[in-house]
């Protein structure tokens, strides 16, 4: 199992819809998220700042599903009105995050 976070911000005025989204996530990306084998998904939130943490067998796979779905690019296209996100141009996902901790 593989570990994989991100993070993001929210625009001002932008939490409660952000949170109704996700509360309303389509069935079509579940399935996307699904296929690429995340699971334990969770977001959390602190004023205008979102951390997301997901569990997968491979963060590698993971990526490659996300980036070859187009129901993650009209996601994203979606939520782009609420969110901004930083994007690494080399591999068109989020920066990989470095795990500093860990306890078991």
């Amino acid at each position: 199992m593989e570990r994989y976070a991100w993070k993001a911000i929210v625009l001002d005025g932008k939490l409660e819809e952000y949170k109704k989204r996700h509360d309303n996530i389509w069935p079509e990306m579940v399935e996307v998220l699904r296929k690429a084998g995340i699971r334990n998904y969770t977001i959390w939130n602190v004023g205008n700042e979102l951390f997301g943490y997901y569990e997968c067998d491979s963060v590698e796979e993971a990526a490659k599903v996300q980036a070859e779905s187009p129901v993650v690019d009209k996601w994203n296209e979606y939520m782009k009105d609420v969110m901004v996100m930083e994007m690494d141009p080399e591999t068109g996902a989020q920066p990989l995050m470095k795990q500093m901790f860990f306890l078991e």
